[in-house]
């Protein structure tokens, strides 16, 4: 998950990954360039008026239990539990200038690219594309796409409305760059 900020997205989708039965069976990379963000995500700990909020959501989206399950909350903050970031490995890294960080079968980089460039755009997109297994997904936020990049070429829509998109061809990565 590069660009993980605070860690919203990471909690949200470690607790979808526990309530399908595959927490215990994957390995989540939380990656962020600021290291005050990156310690906030480790920590798993909010402000209880955020995590109203995070439960708003949660029920909407169609949860399968309270999000209070996820947490322990105590002094106007709630901590996630250590179980949910078990399996995640945190660290430091800047999609301008690093490699390809893992082999993945999901990317989920959610409004990161829209502070970019379109060469810095093109140039993430392309190790995104280097990570992902064949048939990998790649999870874009909603002002993001693959349309105009030179990758595009190695990814298909998976669900272009949501921003999913799915990878399909290595040798098209190679010829885009």
């Amino acid at each position: 998950m590069p660009g993980c900020a605070n860690g919203e997205e990471l909690y949200s989708l470690a607790i979808l990954f526990a309530e399908e039965g595959l927490l215990d069976r994957t390995m989540f990379y939380a990656t962020e360039i600021n290291r005050r963000a990156l310690s906030k995500a480790s920590a798993g700990i909010y402000e209880t008026g955020r995590v109203q909020k995070f439960s708003e959501n949660y029920r909407a989206a169609g949860g399968k239990t309270t999000l209070s399950d996820y947490y322990t909350a105590a002094y106007r903050g709630a901590a996630f539990h250590r179980h949910l970031r078990q399996r995640t490995l945190f660290s430091e890294h800047d999609l301008a200038t690093d490699q390809v960080f893992s082999e993945m079968h999901l990317i989920s980089c959610r409004n990161v690219l829209i502070y970019f460039d379109e060469t810095l755009q093109n140039r993430a997109l392309g190790l995104f594309a280097e990570s992902l297994v064949r048939g990998g997904f790649l999870g874009l936020g909603s002002h993001e796409t693959l349309r105009f990049s030179k990758i595009k070429p190695a990814f298909s829509a998976h669900d272009e409305g949501e921003r999913i998109w799915r990878r399909t061809n290595i040798e098209k990565i190679e010829n885009a760059q």
